[in-house]
């Protein structure tokens, strides 16, 4: 992709609202309902301003059209969303209660009808939908059931379209382009978080609106995977975990490598290389029909086999868009098979406490014969000053 993508229509908006209201039917679901956060951006392009207690919820269901449920004040921010035209937007005033008068609404798109029939058929939410609105639901409409969309609907944004995948590509170049460039900057004497200022500052001047986490793990830091980058300062001779990644375009970017200031010990040469083989090992076996657990066992094995198994204590992966964390997850026990367009992270790691520790982490994407890394820069030990 060269230049800016095109922005999503309504037209795109209207496919996607179909496509989960058919998923639900098809999975046994009565329907969805969607609050703010991650889905309802993916499936209406609204984003209310802000985190709010007022209730705001999409209703979706196969054979019906979708509807908005939004505060009276909020009312026309929705309206402005470029997939308001597919929707239709009741909204509610301040001073009612928001569960009496959306059950009714439920049940007007047969929604409710359907949840209090024979069927017992339970309704998908959102993973983000907060308990005081589930419940408020649930007591206006006693009898219902309810299941996550993680557990319902694993596979509603899994797969990636030609121009969600663009943006995901143009997110990994930006990174990419962000770790070249923080290898010019000196490492030893400076503090982890003035490092991961480095990496925010490099994310937004390649085209990142928002910066999700820079881990900047020096030395014994490194032992934690999700080390918050602090006070200490970086030392000749240290093993440094670098994690990083936000929202290009809308959609995530996440990499790791490990650098060594200064040459690294043998030892840490051959961890590091470990590690290498496993993330090689593990991108191999990405393939259509492969089970993500596949992916996890290939990595896992090969540490295993090094002596360091007890020391990989996370999942191989986890699926990247509109969220740099997502469904599907690789990691033992998930069945779901590898489908073209399926987008995760690779990122297998040891973890030597009060050592160091050393991850290499890519954005791959599954192809119709195997699998494409959406990271290009080199997976080496880098020496860094």
């Amino acid at each position: 992709m060269t230049g800016t993508p095109a922005p999503f229509t309504v037209d795109d908006y209207r496919a996607r609202m179909e496509r989960a209201a058919r998923a639900a039917a098809e999975a046994g679901l009565a329907g969805v309902l969607v609050a703010p956060g991650p889905d309802l951006v993916w499936l209406t392009g609204y984003a209310p301003p802000a985190a709010t207690e007022r209730l705001t919820l999409l209703v979706l269901a196969a054979g019906r059209d979708p509807v908005l449920v939004v505060p009276t004040l909020e009312a026309p921010d929705a309206e402005k969303a470029v997939g308001a035209p597919a929707l239709t937007l009741r909204d509610w005033t301040d001073g009612k209660n928001p569960y009496a008068v959306t059950a009714p609404l439920l049940d007007a798109s047969g929604l409710a009808h359907r949840l209090k029939g024979d069927s017992g058929a339970p309704i998908g939410v959102s993973d983000n939908t907060w308990a005081l609105h589930l419940l408020g639901l649930q007591k206006e409409l006693p009898g219902t059931s309810y299941v996550s969309l993680t557990d319902g609907l694993p596979m509603l944004r899994a797969v990636k379209d030609a121009a969600e995948l663009d943006r995901l590509a143009a997110a990994g170049a930006a990174a990419d382009d962000t770790y070249e460039e923080i290898l010019k900057v000196a490492f030893a004497g400076r503090r982890e978080s003035d490092v991961a200022g480095d990496l925010a500052d490099l994310l937004r001047r390649f085209g990142h609106e928002q910066v999700d986490f820079t881990v900047v793990g020096s030395g014994p830091n490194g032992a934690d995977p999700h080390h918050e980058a602090g006070s200490r300062v970086i030392e000749h001779g240290d093993t440094v975990v670098l994690d990083f990644g936000g929202l290009k375009y809308g959609y995530g970017s996440d990499t790791s490598r490990t650098v060594h200031v200064g040459e690294p010990t043998a030892e840490e040469q051959r961890v590091h290389d470990i590690v290498r083989a496993a993330q090689q090992a593990a991108f191999e076996a990405v393939r259509p029909g492969a089970a993500c657990q596949d992916i996890d066992r290939a990595a896992r094995a090969l540490i295993t086999e090094a002596g360091y198994g007890d020391r990989f204590i996370h999942r191989t992966g986890h699926g990247i868009g509109v969220t740099t964390h997502e469904p599907p997850y690789m990691i033992e026990g998930e069945e779901q098979p590898l489908v073209p367009g399926m987008c995760f992270s690779v990122e297998p790691g040891i973890y030597l406490p009060g050592r160091f520790g050393v991850r290499v982490e890519d954005i791959v994407t599954v192809t119709e014969d195997g699998g494409r890394r959406l990271n290009d820069t080199s997976r080496e030990m880098a020496v860094v000053n």
